[in-house]
């Protein structure tokens, strides 16, 4: 009897979480993640050539202000640098991103499309907001998470792959007070749209998962365990609202929670709070070798870092085809995805549509 009451009680008390921090910038990652940040900038009007009232400094990210500049100077974005060794994904949920590479590919992407490049042996890339709304605000909400990659797969052809917002599968269930969607990996029926062929990700048994859970007022999210169990590692980042429990522990505003990924885990909104919760959730087992970073290239040595920087000083990665570092396409393009030379559009748009922000 005395067995059987403290087996009951001991699962009662069983939770999920088994460590809570304050959210750093950017968010602490576990492997085989290498990186993760939120931008959320609202962007005011642009002034007809897509660009902000103010000129950026080169390194604008101050977190105080209602939109950064980041390395650029009238479009705010990231103007053309060099990757090495990892991927990155890149999932919107407002604004626009125009991209261009060292390979000829380019795009524009945004209002829930996804965006997965395999760095590999190396490529450089631009990455600009353009404000293509002149008499509206151009809010922009996206995430950017690194995924590494394993030795074997560090100096791998570069790949781009376009999963537009159309294709990205999502659950709403309004009686329970959630919306999910699915980034990468499976859930809830949603399958995340395939990874490019020398992801980490590529490999079902590898785990990988990303998913962007909203819990509101009054509802609650049943987190099921991963498939691998306790072998992947699994973390959930509130970065957006004022309350939010998992498992009946209060969680603070803006924290990174470490999770038991072999446990389930119910996240749920006390009907009092003021706003909905936002978490995202990062999953994979690891790759488990040594991370040897600097700046943009991540390798296994220090050496390797080393030949990195040698290797982009000696050949740029091909070089830079585009006119200008920091590429914006017309106001009027639309989203599209150059890869290898061919041009798509998401499903039913046409060329030249604009973009509802």
């Amino acid at each position: 009897m005395h067995a059987l009451l403290r087996t009951t009680v001991l699962s009662a008390t069983m939770s999920a979480v088994k460590k809570v921090e304050r959210l750093t910038f950017p968010f602490q990652t576990p492997d085989p993640f290498l990186f993760a940040v939120y931008h959320d900038d609202k962007y005011p009007p642009g002034d007809g050539q897509m660009r902000a009232p103010r000129t950026g400094n080169g390194a604008d990210f101050d977190p105080s202000r209602e939109y950064r500049m980041y390395h650029g100077e009238r479009v705010p974005g990231f103007p053309q640098h060099p990757h090495r060794g990892f991927e990155t994904i890149t999932a919107t949920m407002e604004g626009l991103v125009d991209h261009t590479d060292s390979v000829g590919n380019a795009g524009r992407y945004g209002q829930g499309d996804v965006q997965w490049m395999t760095a590999g042996k190396g490529i450089v890339h631009g990455e600009m907001f353009p404000l293509v709304n002149d008499d509206a605000p151009n809010p922009l909400r996206l995430f950017q998470i690194w995924l590494n990659l394993p030795a074997r797969s560090k100096m791998v052809d570069t790949a781009f792959v376009m999963h537009w917002a159309e294709d990205v599968q999502s659950v709403t269930d309004t009686d329970a007070g959630y919306e999910l969607v699915v980034w990468a990996g499976e859930l809830m029926g949603c399958a995340g749209q395939k990874p490019p062929p020398a992801s980490w990700a590529a490999d079902a048994n590898n785990d990988v998962a990303v998913y962007f859970v909203t819990v509101h007022p009054g509802g609650a999210f049943t987190l099921p365990p991963s498939k691998m169990g306790a072998v992947s590692n699994r973390y959930a980042y509130f970065f957006e609202g004022d309350a939010v429990t998992i498992d009946a522990r209060e969680i603070p505003a803006k924290s990174a929670v470490e999770m038991d990924a072999g446990a389930e885990a119910k996240i749920a909104v006390p009907a009092s709070a003021s706003a909905s919760a936002s978490l995202l959730v990062l999953q994979g087992r690891p790759i488990g070798e040594p991370v040897a970073q600097h700046g943009p290239f991540v390798m296994n040595t220090r050496e390797e870092i080393m030949q990195a920087f040698s290797d982009y000083q000696r050949t740029q990665f091909g070089g830079w085809p585009w006119p200008e570092d920091a590429v914006v396409f017309p106001k009027d393009k639309g989203r599209f995805a150059l890869l290898n030379g061919t041009e798509t559009r998401p499903p039913n748009a046409t060329a030249g549509a604009k973009e509802e922000l």
